[in-house]
């Protein structure tokens, strides 16, 4: 299905280019320098912290769409994994408050989670808000409810994508607004190449008049992942193709800023207010053919995560780098405390970085 886009978006780079034979990595033991893997979870392309950063929450997602994903718990210290939901599991009713009133179904069988994002809501709850590509193109949303390593979610209701519009990333706001990143249309046909001109943009959605706008001055080629300030004046939005990462003042649609960045992925915030980029090397697309085709192991892509200056709109440094080993293609850094874990949307494990060690 046209929707799975990761697969489609870095299938267009291949496009033209040699495939490298790089030999997946199946060693799940041996760390490197700073860095070690932990393994048993299948395509953790996104992860956030959950309140008290004593366990986080990952999605995991099947590009291939044979088979669904599933929402996972996993607790920091002890590493244990579990499985929050999967799809079917969902026996909720849409609640009013909670979404589009029109989206009304649960996740089905196929549930797919893409892009994350975490809010406390001004009722107090947590809500956790989904980009969803199993059997529909939707944002799932779900009340996480719990403490400490101890938490359970429960599926609230629902707000469709835009038409022709292929998800990626989202960033919510406690009012039950919401921030997207449209990456592609749907019917987009990737044997055109590498996008050269505008293929997405970000959407405002508005939970008082339940309904979509377009934010000036975000239109670009594969727009990904995306943050929003406390106060939801502005976004900060990643475009992976274009290579670029700019801050948007979300009522004007003026930009305020833009930084280089080469193919950047997720972005997240720091404890310290600055924001977190995964961000792929420059020999990336020619790693993709062997990472997309693996049913187990980790792929060798290169790739960093770095740290954006919000306010002076500069990398001003690099949290971690790695050349492919013990895990490449990181999608998403975050971090909690003095570590920061990496996610893979293609791989079978995360990476556990010591910030407080060098590599």
């Amino acid at each position: 299905m046209q929707h799975l886009l990761f697969s489609a978006a870095f299938a267009i780079l291949l496009l033209g280019v040699p495939a490298l034979q790089a030999e997946p990595i199946y060693d799940c033991i041996t760390g490197k320098g700073n860095a070690r893997p932990i393994c048993g979870f299948k395509n953790p392309e996104d992860m956030i912290a959950l309140p008290g950063n004593k366990a986080i929450l990952l999605g995991e997602f099947e590009h291939s769409g044979a088979a669904p994903g599933r929402l996972v718990l996993f607790e920091i210290e002890n590493e244990r994994q579990h499985t929050l939901f999967r799809g079917g599991q969902s026996k909720g009713k849409a609640e009013s408050g909670w979404g589009d009133p029109n989206c009304t179904t649960p996740p089905g069988d196929m549930f797919n989670p893409h892009g994350l994002d975490l809010v406390r809501r001004d009722d107090g709850r947590l809500q956790l808000l989904v980009i969803q590509h199993g059997s529909r193109e939707a944002i799932d949303l779900f009340e996480v409810i719990g403490a400490g390593t101890d938490w359970k979610v429960e599926w609230r209701g629902c707000v469709s994508a835009p038409a022709n519009a292929s998800l990626n990333s989202i960033a919510g706001m406690s009012n039950g607004d919401f921030y997207t990143t449209q990456m592609t249309p749907l019917d987009y046909d990737f044997a055109k190449g590498i996008p050269g001109g505008i293929t997405g943009r970000a959407f405002a959605w508005s939970q008082s008049d339940k309904n979509y706008r377009k934010i000036g001055g975000t239109e670009g080629a594969m727009p990904n992942g995306i943050v929003t300030s406390h106060d939801g004046r502005f976004i900060y939005m990643t475009a992976t193709a274009e290579n670029s990462v700019r801050k948007v003042d979300v009522t004007t649609g003026r930009e305020l800023g833009r930084v280089t960045v080469n193919m950047p992925d997720n972005a997240r915030w720091a404890p310290d207010g600055r924001i977190v980029i995964a961000s792929f090397s420059k020999e990336a697309p020619q790693h993709f053919a062997t990472c997309l085709s693996l049913t187990r192991g980790a792929c060798r892509t290169p790739f960093k995560i770095v740290v954006l200056d919000p306010e002076s709109m500069t990398i001003v440094e690099t949290l971690y780098a790695s050349d492919g080993v013990p895990m490449g293609s990181g999608t998403v850094g975050l971090q909690v405390d003095d570590e920061l874990f990496v996610g893979s949307a293609t791989s079978d494990r995360i990476l556990r970085v010591n910030l407080k060690v060098q590599q």
